[in-house]
Formats: structure tokens, sequence, C-alpha cells
């Protein structure tokens, strides 16, 4: 994949992972959490063998989202934030 598919990879994913965490990130903190969370979930998912980040396309961008809530999770468990929005 070109630099250009993994920053719109990464701003759909890290958007899609904003939404559901509820937390409010900046355009550049939104995709450098996608394309981060590109890496974590695209290598979780070939060690255990479910697929692959392979370009812009559903599975990707499925794979891309949860390795960025996985990021979201950990981040804010070493931060020790705990945020609640009403």
């Amino acid at each position: 994949m070109s630099i250009i598919a993994w920053i719109v990879l990464g701003a759909i994913a890290g958007y899609l992972a904003n939404l559901v965490e509820g937390t409010g990130e900046g355009l550049i903190g939104t995709i450098l959490i996608g394309i981060v969370g590109a890496i974590v979930g695209g290598f979780i998912a070939s060690a255990v063998g479910v697929g692959d980040i392979t370009g812009l396309n559903l599975g990707s961008i499925a794979i891309a989202v949860v390795g960025a809530l996985i990021v979201l999770t950990v981040r804010r468990a070493v931060s020790g934030r705990r945020t609640l929005r009403a």
C-alpha cells in the first residue's frame, strides 16, 4: 500500500474507533491512531490467521478499527485517565 492509502485507511479507522470509544482526538491524532491501529490489527489478524491489511477494502478497515480500539484501550489503561461522556 502507498503512503496515501495508509493515511486514508488510518483516517477512516481512527474516526470509527473514536466514534466507538467517544474520545475527542484531533485530525492528526485520529489518523495516527488509525495507522497504528492498522499495524497492530494487521499483526494480530495475520498471527491468528484471520486476514491481513491488503488495501482499502472492508476487511482491512475492520481489522484496522479493531486494532485502533485496542490501541485506544491500552493508551487509556496506561495513562490512567477515565473519561465518561454523558
